[in-house]
């Protein structure tokens, strides 16, 4: 009994010194910050009541203007949120190399497809990047974009079908799916080298392992958000991020792809192509002793990995990005009719009329609009990176410790009345290239900066406007009865996204 009683003291004492250690940390650096709760820290409500974005925006209220950084904590993750862009600026490309990676969460041993570019780690990451930065040079981009123009086609067939149908319902559209759809043929087409079908078949496997990776969870709400911003103790309990016939799904698809291309001599100049590439390239380095092996060579689970992310990333960002875009231009028709007018007047003097990467790079004011939506509209409510030795915050004597979160509220900073007025307002103009000088650069982060920025930015951007394109010459949008007014918002997972989907009345031009 008293051997009992004895391990509990200790235990409540270990646990008490831990929590002490833990919620005093800003306090004892001399940092302002917001009280903590037990065990949540400052995350209360996440994922139920409130979405990352909210509770950022209550601590960036806080502490803007008055530090140029406050103290948080993300349940038990000391966490030092940025609100000065100068610091930002220090953080994410002058001294990059204290903040190379993202402390995201990545658990190769039990959930292989977790191991990608977005969540590796120092020298893993350096030689992950370099390798793969030969997929998005112009050449590539200019390859994949006549793909992206059929998919487009393709696109505006499916939307007319849409149209049609939707005329017992005023022309209601759900427009998210839609786009979803496109992007999944877009990526698995320049990804896999596959043809997913999604536009034609609504229930293509490929667009339901899309949908589910968002949509079916292996945890709840909360055990997701303690895994997003404490992923190296998730790690520790070898906790995984994805359900397993997923993991499988991919696993197998890549196996598949990659030994029937290399038994028939196969080959497309697309993503799995360059993987297979590298993997023989690393092999004969690792061989000869020569590189960063990458665990063994680039092994299926780590060329699946890759592959998977470029799926993720490129459908739902992309989709996201042209369902909000075509929300905005719905409710702001002179902004449409504009676009409009510029796409025709580019593809009025290209031969035969046909979209290219050269007569999309003459589309100025469709580089403002999908600026603006990426303005107006972040995917990605933070930038996270975290501290990986000791660092002296410039003008400071604060001294960050290893293992300390920075985060980088991008939401909170593009809706800054103080950086841009009217933050709700739709205005392209925003991003005339006067006011873009005029701004500070850190100011607008869709895709983050510095040597960690998104690896395939140029490729999301070309793959929403060839969708935006592909549909404002063919149809009108605009508001229906059935159109949220402001858009209700998802409070659940880390990406931005709408509640209810977005519905338009489409008619066509």
């Amino acid at each position: 009994m008293l051997f009992t009683i004895g391990l509990v003291a200790v235990v409540l004492g270990l646990a008490y010194r831990f929590y002490i250690n833990i919620y005093t940390y800003w306090e004892r650096k001399g940092v302002p910050f917001e009280k903590p709760l037990p065990i949540f820290g400052n995350m209360k409500g996440i994922g139920s009541k409130l979405h990352f974005r909210e509770i950022n925006q209550r601590i960036y209220d806080k502490f803007k203007g008055k530090a140029s950084f406050g103290g948080m904590y993300t349940f038990f993750r000391r966490t030092a949120m940025i609100t000065d862009l100068d610091l930002i600026k220090q953080v994410m490309i002058k001294d990059f190399s204290y903040f190379q990676d993202r402390g995201t969460f990545n658990n190769t041993r039990d959930d292989p497809l977790t191991g990608h570019l977005f969540s590796l780690e120092g020298e893993e990451w350096r030689s992950m990047r370099h390798k793969l930065s030969p997929v998005f040079t112009s050449g590539k981009m200019k390859h994949m974009t006549e793909v992206i123009v059929d998919v487009g086609h393709r696109l505006g067939d499916a939307m007319a079908k849409e149209v049609k149908e939707a005329q017992k319902d005023d022309g209601n559209v759900e427009i998210k799916d839609l786009c979803a759809r496109f992007t999944t043929d877009v990526i698995g087409s320049c990804a896999f080298g596959l043809e997913c079908y999604s536009l034609q078949d609504p229930n293509a496997e490929f667009r339901q392992k899309g949908r589910e990776i968002f949509t079916r969870r292996r945890y709840s709400q909360i055990v997701q958000a303690f895994m997003v911003s404490n992923p190296k103790l998730a790690k520790f309990f070898r906790m995984k991020a994805l359900p397993d016939d997923i993991t499988n799904f991919f696993l197998s698809t890549v196996q598949n792809t990659v030994d029937y291309r290399l038994k028939n001599g196969i080959k497309r100049n697309d993503f799995i192509d360059q993987l297979i590439q590298l993997r023989a390239e690393d092999q004969e380095a690792a061989k000869k002793g020569m590189g960063i092996d990458l665990s063994h060579g680039l092994t299926l689970e780590q060329m699946a990995a890759q592959a998977f992310v470029f799926f993720v990333a490129g459908f739902e960002t992309s989709s996201s990005t042209m369902s909000f875009c075509l929300y905005e231009l719905a409710n702001n028709p002179d902004i449409q009719q504009r676009l409009r007018e510029e796409i025709e007047s580019v593809l009025g003097n290209v031969e035969g009329g046909e979209l290219s990467y050269d007569s999309l790079a003459q589309m100025s004011y469709l580089d403002q609009v999908i600026a603006e939506t990426l303005r107006k509209h972040p995917l990605l409510p933070h930038l996270i990176r975290e501290c990986n030795r000791e660092y002296k915050v410039p003008n400071t004597d604060i001294v960050l410790d290893k293992g300390v979160n920075v985060v980088i509220p991008v939401h909170n900073i593009h809706h800054d009345p103080e950086i841009y007025p009217a933050p709700e307002k739709f205005d392209p103009s925003r991003f005339e290239p006067e006011q873009v000088k005029d701004r500070h650069p850190m100011a607008y982060l869709p895709f983050g900066d510095g040597p960690r920025n998104c690896i395939g930015l140029r490729f999301g951007k070309i793959q929403s406007k060839i969708g935006i394109v592909s549909l404002i010459r063919r149809f009108k949008f605009s508001v229906s009865n059935r159109t949220e007014v402001p858009l209700i918002m998802s409070k659940k997972g880390f990406l931005l996204a709408s509640e209810n989907g977005i519905y338009l009345k489409v008619e066509a031009v």
